[in-house]
């Protein structure tokens, strides 16, 4: 795998601005690697009790945020997959506030959903480290956009960081996290 290069702002959508611009370095493989532990450093000395608050009420608890990630991920992961295989079907968009409810995450432990977390991320990596060189200029369409593969990964790297300092600053402002 060669340098990868940051995405142009056409190759991801204007939504996804917000989670490209989190990430701070041109190696993204590298970020994505070193966040593998970065939530669950920041999340380690929260009971299961402290991961069933939210900042707000009706807003998600620490559960549910990283059942979030997981399931995000998963989900940008697969456009990556079907876009650097030249698959040009157009794919689906997915409503989080209606996946959060139904993903069960308040009723496992937070040891077990940072687990799936670091698995989903293991994955993620064996599949962006085996992509060729090619594929990362590759375009599709994800939720009514033209995306390319280097867009989406950037996008997986600046969920993560976009969730962590909402974790920081939200949810463990008073806790010392």
């Amino acid at each position: 795998m060669s340098f990868i290069r940051r995405p142009e702002e056409n190759e991801y959508p204007p939504s996804g601005k917000i989670y490209v611009s989190q990430v701070d370095s041109d190696d993204v493989v590298q970020v994505l690697t070193e966040q593998i532990g970065v939530t669950a450093t920041l999340l380690r000395s929260l009971g299961n009790e402290e991961a069933m608050t939210s900042y707000a009420p009706g807003k998600w608890t620490v559960k549910q945020v990283v059942g979030h990630m997981s399931d995000a991920e998963r989900i940008f992961a697969y456009r990556v997959l079907r876009i650097a295989r030249g698959d040009t079907t157009p794919l689906p968009g997915f409503e989080q506030n209606e996946y959060v409810p139904n993903a069960g995450s308040n009723e496992r432990t937070l040891r077990d959903l940072l687990q799936e977390f670091a698995t989903v991320r293991e994955s993620t990596l064996t599949l962006v480290r085996g992509l060729p060189d090619e594929a990362w200029d590759r375009f599709g369409t994800a939720s009514g956009s033209t995306v390319s593969v280097r867009g989406v990964v950037f996008m997986i790297a600046g969920h993560e960081r976009h969730h962590h300092k909402l974790l920081q600053e939200r949810y463990l402002k008073n806790s010392g996290g």
